[in-house]
């Protein structure tokens, strides 16, 4: 029996199946998120802008299982399994302790990092399984924890996505995965805005979602909420990103790396036949 690598280092690679899942999951991730400017102010849904992120969030706890067991048959074997839990682990644990202290939250350069080593299919699952592993152990469970679930394995598989995997490396990638961590960070606050904004009473604040205004009133009321609320706690999130990266970077990059190629994720297994 004889091991013949293949090109690429990645635990996962996405087929047919994995990419359709994580676009349709993707649609309606995005209709779940962006709902209260979609929908018309006529519409029945704004009726029910309290009960409507309780079904969307029951609706994205199973699309995310079922993408996930979608790529899990795309090939994410035992060695792939192991590193998702160390990894998992290791960004759970890392999440409480920047908690309350301006937006100081470490995991986040972990999820950027990992994702670039991995792979966009390895960084949606360990982004989505991380947050909800750091839910559990930090109590934070709550009808905003599948759209944590979902906003952090875009979040991951984002960074999977990024040009040059194999080829670009040095400061130059540090840049590129600086640059993406700085946007996604805040991208990351923005999106999850949208997950309890819609739980405020209109008749309780100038900036909480009215479902029978038109959505450029809605608009400037989102805007004005994550200005008054969370802008703060979102660019230290992205500085804290910043400097992680570039700091702990290189050494983080190497050492996953270097576990990928001694894992062999894509080795190929073939028997040779016994010459006589």
């Amino acid at each position: 029996m004889t091991r013949r690598p293949r090109p690429g280092s990645r635990p996962v690679l996405l087929g047919p199946r994995s990419t359709t899942a994580l676009v349709l999951v993707g649609a309606v991730g995005v209709v779940a998120f962006g709902w209260p400017f979609l929908a018309p102010p006529t519409s029945q849904l704004g009726a029910h802008a309290q009960d409507a992120p309780w079904l969307f969030a029951g609706l994205l706890v199973l699309l995310v299982a079922v993408v996930a067991a979608t790529i899990s048959e795309s090939g994410l074997g035992p060695k792939a399994v192991a590193m998702l839990g160390v990894l998992a682990a290791t960004g759970a644990a890392l999440r409480p302790i920047g908690a309350g202290t301006a937006g100081v939250e470490p995991m986040f350069f972990l999820m950027v990092l990992s994702g670039r080593v991995l792979g966009p299919g390895f960084g949606f699952v360990l982004g989505s399984v991380t947050m909800f592993a750091s839910a559990l152990l930090t109590g934070g469970v709550g009808p905003w924890m599948p759209f944590q679930m979902l906003a952090m394995g875009w979040f991951t598989m984002g960074a999977g996505l990024l040009p040059g995997p194999d080829r670009l490396r040095g400061r130059a990638e540090l840049a590129l995965l600086s640059a993406y961590g700085c946007l996604a960070s805040l991208a990351y606050g923005t999106v999850m805005n949208l997950a309890g904004w819609p739980f405020m009473s209109a008749l309780a604040s100038g900036i909480a979602f009215d479902p029978h205004a038109a959505v450029p009133t809605n608009l400037a009321r989102f805007l004005a909420y994550c200005l008054a609320t969370s802008l703060g706690w979102d660019l230290g999130r992205a500085v804290c990103t910043v400097v992680l990266t570039l700091t702990l970077g290189p050494a983080v990059l190497r050492a996953l790396r270097r576990a990928t190629r001694r894992a062999a994720f894509e080795t190929a297994v073939t028997f040779d036949t016994p010459t006589r």
